[in-house]
């Protein structure tokens, strides 16, 4: 059973920081292409940062960034534990959302709900 468990959200300023993380389950980290995606209320879920899978050690992975995010977010993975990163710099307001992990395309985590506001 694939399980994926998002932490690591919470309230937070603008221009502030958090790390979320994505721990998995039932998967083989290494191999699988792990992904951000967010959804704010009333707006279509959006893919932030995508990390490929296949690399030869515990952290390779290419990225790939949707534009409103680039030089602020940073996915990464730590495959021998199972856990995927997404490091969120000069947060805005327009960062608010639900963040989510997903494996392969197939697999979601439950969420974890990022608001940024003074």
């Amino acid at each position: 059973q694939v399980q994926l468990v998002e932490s690591g959200g919470g309230l937070v300023q603008p221009g502030g920081s958090l790390r979320l993380s994505c721990v998995a389950s039932g998967i083989i980290l290494s191999s699988s292409v792990m992904r951000w995606y967010r959804q704010a209320p009333g707006k279509q879920r959006e893919l932030v940062a995508s990390i490929s899978g296949g690399g030869s050690s515990r952290f390779d992975g290419s990225t790939v960034y949707t534009d409103s995010v680039k030089g602020r977010f940073t996915i990464s993975r730590d495959n021998r534990k199972n856990t995927v990163y997404l490091q969120m710099n000069n947060l805005k307001p327009e960062d608010t959302a639900v963040y989510y992990c997903s494996a392969n395309g197939v697999y979601w985590g439950q969420g974890t709900q990022v608001t940024v506001s003074s």
